[in-house]
C-alpha cells in the first residue's frame, strides 16, 4: 500500500470511528481531531471513553424526556466541558427549547473559552457558571433550575465527586452519574488514624501500608458514596466505564431516585465509617440525609 492510500484509509477509520451526526467542527474545537480531521491516540482514548459513557447516559435522558418532555442536566466540575459539549451535539441539539446543559466550573477562564464555544457553535442550549457547590445550590432560577434532571461528573477530582453528590441530593436529581476521580481526604484520615486502628482492628491491615492506604481509600470513598446515595433511597450500580487499557480511574457510578427503604444503608454508612475509624468524616456523608 503506497504512502497515499495508507493516509487514506487511516482518515477513514477515524471517520467509521466518529458517530453519525457529530459535528465534525465540534471536534476540532475540543482538539479530538486536528485541523485536517487526524485524530491521534489520546483523542482515540478520549472520544472513546466520552462514547461509552454516552451509552449509559442516552437511556436516562430518554426516560427523563418520556416522562417530562424537557431535561434539565447539570454538569459539576466541567473543566472544558468535553462531555457536556458531546452530549448537547448527540442528544440536545434535536429537542425543543426547554432542555438545558449547564455547565458548573471554578476556573473562569475555561468558563468563558465553554461560553465562547457555545455561541460559536450556535448552541443555544447550554450554559457555562463559575459557581462554588454551596452557591450553585442557593442559586436563583434565573442561573440554575430549582429541579434538576440529570448531575454528572467526569473525573471530577478530589472532593469534587462529592460537591456534585451535594449538589444533586439537595436538587433531588433523577438520575446521578459519577464518573470519581483522585480523592485524598479518606487516605488523609486513615493515614492519620493509623496507629490507634491497627491496636483495634485486624481490618486496619489492608491499608497498613501506604501504598495500599492510598489504594484502599479511593475504593472506601466510592463505597461510602454509593451508601450515601442508598441511603438517600436511590438505586446505585456500579461498573467498569472502559478496559484498564485506556484509564486507570475507570469506574462509573450511576444512581437513580426510585424512592427506595434508607433504612439499612444508613446504619451499614455509620457502621462502616466506625469500623475504618472514618467517624470525623460522617458530616460529609451524613450531611443532608433524611
Amino acid at each position: 500500500m503506497n504512502a497515499a492510500k495508507k493516509v487514506n484509509k487511516n482518515i477513514t477509520d477515524e471517520k467509521q470511528e466518529i458517530r453519525p451526526g457529530q459535528s465534525i467542527e465540534l471536534l476540532k474545537e475540543l482538539h479530538i481531531l486536528t485541523a485536517d480531521g487526524r485524530m491521534n491516540q489520546d483523542s482515540r482514548r478520549k472520544l472513546k471513553q466520552v462514547y461509552h459513557l454516552y451509552q449509559f447516559i442516552e437511556p436516562l435522558l430518554k426516560e427523563v424526556i418520556a416522562e417530562r418532555g424537557a431535561v434539565q442536566l447539570v454538569d459539576h466540575g466541567a473543566g472544558k466541558s468535553y462531555l457536556g459539549f458531546i452530549l448537547y451535539d448527540l442528544f440536545f441539539k434535536t429537542l425543543r427549547a426547554g432542555s438545558h446543559i449547564f455547565g458548573i466550573e471554578r476556573r473562569d477562564e475555561l468558563v468563558d473559552k465553554s461560553q465562547e464555544l457555545a455561541r460559536r457553535l450556535h448552541f443555544p442550549g447550554m450554559s457555562f457558571l463559575d459557581l462554588t457547590v454551596a452557591d450553585s445550590i442557593i442559586a436563583p432560577s434565573s442561573q440554575l433550575p430549582e429541579r434538576v434532571d440529570v448531575v454528572t461528573a467526569l473525573h471530577a477530582c478530589d472532593t469534587a465527586t462529592d460537591d456534585a453528590i451535594r449538589f444533586a441530593l439537595a436538587k433531588r436529581a433523577r438520575f446521578i452519574v459519577l464518573v470519581p476521580c483522585c480523592q485524598a481526604e479518606v487516605a488523609t484520615v486513615l493515614r492519620r488514624n493509623k496507629g490507634t486502628a491497627l491496636a483495634q482492628n485486624v481490618l486496619s491491615e489492608i491499608w497498613r501500608h501506604p501504598l495500599h492506604t492510598r489504594e484502599f481509600a479511593s475504593l472506601a470513598t466510592n463505597v461510602l458514596r454509593c451508601l450515601q446515595l442508598e441511603a438517600h433511597g436511590y438505586q446505585v450500580s456500579v461498573t467498569e466505564l472502559v478496559g484498564w487499557e485506556h484509564s486507570m480511574k475507570n469506574e462509573l457510578i450511576i444512581a437513580a431516585d426510585r424512592n427506595l427503604p434508607r433504612q439499612r444503608a444508613t446504619e451499614r454508612l455509620r457502621e462502616l465509617l466506625g469500623t475504618l475509624g472514618l467517624d470525623e468524616m460522617s458530616q460529609r456523608f451524613f450531611a443532608a440525609v433524611d
